[in-house]
């Protein structure tokens, strides 16, 4: 892979997203009684997108917010061009990847499904965003906030709303959170702004499309987990390589498992609660390919899962499954919606690098005539996979992201030297379950854990 790719500059990258923050911040005081620095962020948006179709129609809701007098629907033309800015920002990263590792995009294309949902109750959840645009972060109170409540609860009401009802609701935690805002020194704006704008846009009728799907036929190799968790959920995403049984071009893909969770379980408890919704997570545990059978794939690449439609297969190692099918593999393609640089994680392989540690939570590879940092901290503690660890590697399966304004690797997987032998330790080895006395006793700590609560949670029923 050519790191040294993914240190040169891209042009047009920090005037985008210099526009971006510059719009971000009008946010923080609301544009309900808008100010000089409000007309100015609102100009500097404006001038980004001159170029594009976008333009006429961002112009005049800019012109009306700067003189207070916003509706909804300029609001969401704001949020467009918000949108689309980071989306170029997104193509940009995307498109210097493909340089990087010289992978193509699948080409495939499947027709999207317009969602059911209500149109008044789209129109509430817009009425309450474009209220929040006029109070700015900094006028937040309870009062505020609580008004999403009745909409959430009508989005939830609707399954095809579910994806921006959660949103919502996570969004309206995190702004109670903070209330009042008058009091909060620094606020998350970039976070908070991509809240607000990718929930207006899917109050805009069909723009929550959800991608079709193709039952697919092959065999799927995977590559490594990643695993997400939250205090109260916890997801797996699986990455791997599809190869086709009609011999077509084989595709990166993903499969993923959510489970809501208590917040005393962490670490290896986390597997506990998602084995039993994904079979998929064992044959990673256990080294092993998966044969699959009319299984549904989108075109962004992600399987809807279901057990009915898959079996274990072969032995197959990731660290060969990279070395040998990776390099081949398409890369799916990018909903409109999510093209974001936040998004990116692209599976990549390297090795033959030199490993550098400034401390026990500070690697990087220098590799290819690059240097590429290393996300140590998103490593999963319900794994063996250690900092330690990838600092000693020699070959190591990632996840290409971008944080911070550079690209960073989150690691999978590595292969390091024990006795002189190649041995491989993925951050998902204990998915399927462990022999290896760490994970058991991690465990055991978390099924005695789950037992409790289970306990407690019978004796509040019967009272």
């Amino acid at each position: 892979m050519r790191t040294d790719l993914l240190t040169e500059d891209l042009s047009g990258l920090a005037e985008a997203l210099a526009a971006v923050d510059a719009f971000d911040r009008v946010l923080v005081d609301g544009l309900l009684r808008p100010g000089a620095a409000q007309a100015e962020g609102l100009a500097v948006l404006t001038r980004a997108v001159s170029g594009s179709p976008l333009a006429a129609r961002v112009a005049q809701a800019a012109e009306k917010a700067a003189a207070g007098g916003g509706g909804e629907d300029d609001f969401v033309a704001l949020a467009a061009a918000r949108a689309a800015l980071l989306g170029a920002v997104h193509d940009a990263l995307m498109e210097r990847v493909g340089e990087a590792t010289g992978r193509e995009p699948s080409g495939v294309d499947f027709p999207a499904q317009e969602p059911e949902g209500a149109a008044n109750v789209l129109a509430a959840a817009r009425s309450w965003l474009a209220d929040l645009a006029r109070t700015g972060w900094r006028g937040l109170d309870h009062e505020a906030v609580s008004a999403s409540a009745p909409v959430v609860t009508a989005l939830l009401a609707d399954p095809a709303l579910r994806r921006l009802a959660a949103l919502l609701d996570g969004f309206a935690a995190e702004l109670a959170a903070s209330c009042p805002g008058a009091t909060v020194e620094q606020f998350p704006v970039r976070r908070w702004a991509d809240l607000w704008a990718r929930a207006l846009l899917l109050t805009v009728p069909g723009a929550g499309a959800v991608a079709g799907a193709e039952p697919v036929t092959g065999r799927l190799l995977p590559l490594g987990v990643d695993l997400q968790e939250h205090a109260t959920a916890v997801q797996a995403q699986v990455h791997a390589v599809f190869e086709p049984a009609d011999g077509s071009p084989s595709r990166l893909v993903r499969a993923s498992v959510s489970a809501a969770k208590p917040d005393t379980v962490v670490g290896a408890g986390l597997w506990q609660l998602l084995r039993p919704h994904m079979s998929l997570l064992a044959a990673v545990g256990e080294g092993r390919a998966m044969e699959l059978t009319g299984m549904p794939l989108t075109a962004e690449g992600d399987l809807l899962w279901d057990d009915v439609h898959a079996k274990s297969g072969e032995p197959a190692d990731a660290l060969t499954t990279a070395r040998v099918a990776l390099p081949a593999a398409t890369g799916p393609l990018t909903a409109p919606l999510d093209r974001h640089p936040a998004r990116l994680a692209v599976p990549v392989f390297l090795e033959g690098y030199a490993a550098e540690t400034e401390d026990a939570d500070t690697v990087t590879f220098d590799v290819a005539g690059g240097r590429l940092a290393v996300d140590v901290d998103r490593i999963p503690a319900a794994g063996p996979l250690t900092p330690k660890a990838v600092a000693a590697s020699r070959a190591c399966i990632g996840l290409l992201r971008w944080d911070a304004g550079e690209f960073r690797l989150q690691p999978l997987a590595v292969e390091t030297l024990v006795r002189k032998k190649p041995v491989g330790v993925q951050a998902g080895a204990w998915a399927g379950g462990s022999t290896d006395k760490a994970g058991v006793k991690a465990e055991k700590a978390a099924t005695d854990a789950a037992t409790v609560l289970r306990e407690r949670a019978g004796r509040l029923l019967r009272k």
